[in-house]
């Protein structure tokens, strides 16, 4: 407004020039005229020349006129357009008093021009004067730190600087250049924005710790930081269980008084320097836990431990070092020469005979070049070998090579790569064989057999003579040989009446001492004296011996009848192994023999009894001939099948004793076991039945050092049936038997009171009979109601215990569960008691075996009889 002010101005002035000029040169020609009239000029001349003069006044006084309109018209535009800044300028300050921002308006140079009320109330209170000439934005700023105004300034950035008062409150400067260079500045009071984005920092932060403390809490590892001053900062759960610290002791707490409290190390581990490398150390707990414990220093010098359980990686490379140590002593009894190169053919494993040969001290070759133990000559012609080996082709080849006494041998060589799942060839095998003395005598061989043949034609004049007195010889031998035959059978018939004897008398003499081991547990539920218990024990002791001979007797009396037939079918190895390990962990007890045992759940093909025969009794012997060591039961996979495993620390065979050992009446010496009769009949039996399930039974052993005995069992396929302990199927719970119906029968008054008598001690109501006749004057046999029915399977009158429990079943709406009591251990019995679903128990009939079959099958657990197995 003020730029159009001026124009107009101007242009006034001009139009006023103008008419004073226009003026000036009408007044010269008026007088121009009123002195030409007094000349000799012609008066028609002068009038016309007065009317052009006329004309040129009127002309000029028309301008005039209309240049005065014009400036009249310019003078109210003017007035209007004052009358617009004026307007414009008030709005203009009601508009910046309106907002809520600081204004201030500054000229080029930075002078302040004008501010609005809100700018002036920012310093106005604090005593800063707005009338100080040449006031800039910088000397308002110094003025206001020297009066304590600001107490800090944020660096500027797109959005201007900020300051924060001393009353709390913070502003921020935004600046902007006006077009003739001045500057606007506006300070917006932004405390609310920065206590709510203070707030939000504060949540934000407030969840991140709760996020990171959650981290930590659900880390597997036990956590503890500790500050530069010794004072417990961060610590989890995992660390209070460890520690056994509660934790309102831990927080706030220093470190250095609870080091003495701790079973774990609280200090920081590999101290020293400004920021030491980690510290690692391992713990043994009081409870046995082996913790790994790492130190991690921080800037601040302050550190944070971490504690891991390692207990079961310390367990697993006790184990590997065990397993390895094992493989070292196998490897380095082996007389072959045995190496393993890496594919950069360095020596990562030689066993001790490869050293020896070579003539390096033990060991010292791990980890250098295959060529340092041969010539350089040796090393060039081997190089093709390995080379095709490293391409994957397994080599075997003859080579002539320097031992560690100079000597040139004869040495077959075997390179077999190591493939990884990828393909790629990790490195190879090498075994050697020296075969010097095998060669030479080839030699030799083929130097005789250059001599033989002139001698053959000398020799042939010889024979001729001696066939003939060979026939002779012959003939001789054929008579011998027939009687020899004949002999043999005699023998052999001998021996299948042995047989036969000890099969049938087996009734007659399991009789009694099934009647006595009746007696001895109905004995053992009485309260007696600790010197009486001590020779009732004793009692039981020697039955048990007495029970396990004539055992033996029988079987290999049933082994060398050929009466044994193997009813194979699929089951896991488990069911089988993991009750014999059971069994003989608790036989180990109070001993100084560890059982071990490796679970496995492979199916094999075989008959389940007879080989849980053969494994107990080689777990047996293992226990028999360790005095203190350790046993291992356990299976290995073959190409050929799963191979059964029981190794032993005890005091091993002798190389000429391996043979005789499966011999029947052949055992070792053991200091241990001469409070028991054995009769060396152990191997015998696992020999026997090993032939009648075709399996190959085998033994490793070294003398003071142990055994391995191993049997070859063919892969099964997974069925659904599986072997089970009736030990394993009830508890010992005699409630059960309280009020228990029970008939027994057997033809053996004697049997029958001592059965009766333990019975009648567990609670049960016995009826017992000779025969079914008897029982049937006892009681009615249809209606009467009964739980279990116990029958022995030889009676009078050629009646057997599975035709009688049939005719009493027959007969009744519900069949009676029934066990078949008998000494005979025939595969048709078994066949015949589970097509009738009965259970077989053979005697002598152990008083614990027979309350746990009685309690399972009044529990009302039916199981399958085939997969019930009461020995």
């Amino acid at each position: 407004m003020a730029e159009k002010d001026v124009s107009l101005e101007q242009q006034i002035a001009a139009l006023k020039e103008e008419n004073a000029r226009q003026k000036k040169m009408i007044e010269a020609l008026v007088k121009r005229a009123e002195q030409g009239g007094s000349g000799q000029v012609d008066a028609w001349g002068a009038f016309q020349h007065s009317v052009v003069l006329a004309d040129q006044v009127r002309e000029k006084t028309e301008e005039l006129n209309h240049a005065l309109h014009s400036i009249e018209s310019t003078n109210r535009q003017l007035t209007q357009a004052n009358q617009q800044a004026e307007l414009a300028h008030q709005r203009f300050i009601d508009a910046i008093e309106s907002i809520s921002d600081g204004f201030a308006l500054y000229d080029p140079n930075r002078e302040l021009v004008y501010s609005n009320s809100r700018f002036q109330l920012y310093w106005q209170d604090n005593a800063i004067s707005l009338n100080t000439p040449s006031l800039t934005p910088e000397k308002i700023q110094q003025l206001a730190k020297d009066r304590g105004l600001i107490v800090r300034e944020v660096a500027g950035n797109l959005n201007g600087h900020t300051l924060k008062l001393q009353n709390g409150r913070w502003l921020q400067i935004k600046e902007r250049r006006t077009s003739d260079g001045g500057v606007v500045m506006l300070y917006s009071d932004i405390t609310q924005l920065k206590l709510a984005e203070t707030a939000r920092f504060e949540a934000a932060m407030a969840e991140k710790s709760r996020i990171l403390q959650n981290m930590v809490d659900n880390l597997s590892q036990g956590v503890l930081m500790v500050s530069n001053s010794g004072e417990v900062q961060v610590f989890n759960q995992r660390f209070l269980d460890m520690s056994g610290f509660e934790q309102s002791r831990l927080i706030g707490a220093q470190i250095e008084p609870l080091t003495e409290e701790s079973p774990v190390t609280l200090w920081r581990i590999g101290r020293g320097g400004i920021r030491p490398p980690e510290g690692i150390r391992v713990q043994t707990l009081p409870d046995g836990r082996v913790i790994e414990v790492r130190s991690h220093a921080m800037e601040d010098q302050g550190y944070v431990n971490t504690y891991t359980d390692i207990t079961q990686r310390y367990l697993d490379a006790k184990e590997l070092r065990e397993t390895e140590q094992w493989l070292r002593l196998i490897t380095d009894n082996v007389p072959a020469l045995i190496a393993y190169v890496g594919d950069d053919l360095h020596y990562q494993f030689t066993n001790r005979a490869y050293d020896e040969w070579y003539g390096f001290p033990r060991g010292e070759l791990i980890g250098k070049h295959i060529s340092v133990s041969r010539r350089s000559s040796t090393f060039e012609a081997l190089r093709p070998y390995v080379e095709r080996a490293l391409d994957g082709e397994s080599v075997v080849f003859e080579i002539e090579e320097y031992n560690a006494s100079g000597e040139a041998r004869y040495v077959v060589k075997s390179y077999v790569p190591n493939q990884a799942s990828n393909g790629k060839i990790t490195g190879l095998f090498v075994l050697n064989w020296d075969i010097t003395e095998r060669k030479q005598n080839a030699e030799e061989l083929e130097q005789a057999y250059q001599t033989m043949e002139h001698r053959v034609q000398e020799r042939t004049a010889q024979l001729q003579t001696l066939n003939d007195q060979l026939q002779d010889e012959v003939e001789e031998r054929r008579v011998i040989q027939e009687r020899l035959l004949e002999t043999k059978k005699e023998a052999e018939r001998a021996n299948l009446s042995k047989t036969k004897f000890l099969a049938a008398i087996s009734h007659d003499l399991l009789q009694p001492l099934n009647a006595a081991q009746l007696y001895l547990g109905s004995l053992l539920s009485h309260r007696m004296s600790p010197s009486a218990r001590k020779l009732v024990s004793s009692l039981a002791h020697s039955l048990e011996d007495v029970e396990s001979l004539i055992t033996t007797l029988v079987d290999i009396s049933k082994l060398d009848a050929g009466v044994v037939r193997a009813d194979k079918q699929s089951f896991p190895i488990s069911d089988l192994l993991d009750n014999i390990a059971d069994d003989f962990s608790h036989a180990a007890e109070g001993t100084s023999v560890e059982v071990r045992y490796v679970h496995s759940s492979t199916y094999v093909y075989t008959d389940s009894q007879l080989l849980a025969r053969i494994v107990r009794n080689l777990m047996t012997n293992a226990l028999r001939y360790t005095p203190s060591g350790k046993i291992l039961l356990g299976s290995r996979r073959c190409k050929e099948g799963l191979r059964i495993e029981v190794l032993d620390t005890g005091v091993g065979i002798p190389e000429d004793k391996k043979n005789e050992i499966f011999q029947e009446f052949k055992r070792l010496t053991s200091e241990q076991d001469k409070s028991h009769t054995q009769l060396g009949l152990g191997l015998a039996i696992v020999d026997k039945i090993a032939s009648v399930l075709g399996h190959t039974v085998t033994v490793d052993s070294i003398p003071g050092s142990g055994s391995r005995f191993s049997v070859l069992v063919p892969y099964g396929r997974p069925e659904r049936q599986s072997l089970r302990n009736v030990e394993s199927l009830v508890s010992d719970n005699s409630v059960v038997l309280q009020g228990a119906r029970v008939w027994v029968i057997d033809n053996d008054p004697n049997i029958c009171r001592a059965m009766e008598e333990l019975l009648q001690r567990w609670g049960c109501e016995v009826t017992s009979a000779g025969s079914l006749e008897e029982l049937q004057i006892s009681c009615d046999t249809v209606q009467s109601p009964v739980e279990l029915l116990i029958v022995d399977y030889h009676l009078d009158n050629d009646m057997t215990g599975l035709s009688l429990a049939k005719s009493i079943n027959q007969q009744r709406m519900q069949k009676v569960p029934t066990v078949i009591v008998t000494a005979n251990r025939s595969e048709e019995l078994q066949h015949q008691a589970r097509d009738c679903g009965y259970l077989v128990m053979h005697k002598p009939v152990s008083p614990m075996r027979l309350k746990m079959t009685m309690v399972h099958l009044l529990a009302g657990e039916q199981a399958d009889p085939v997969s019930v197995r009461v020995c």
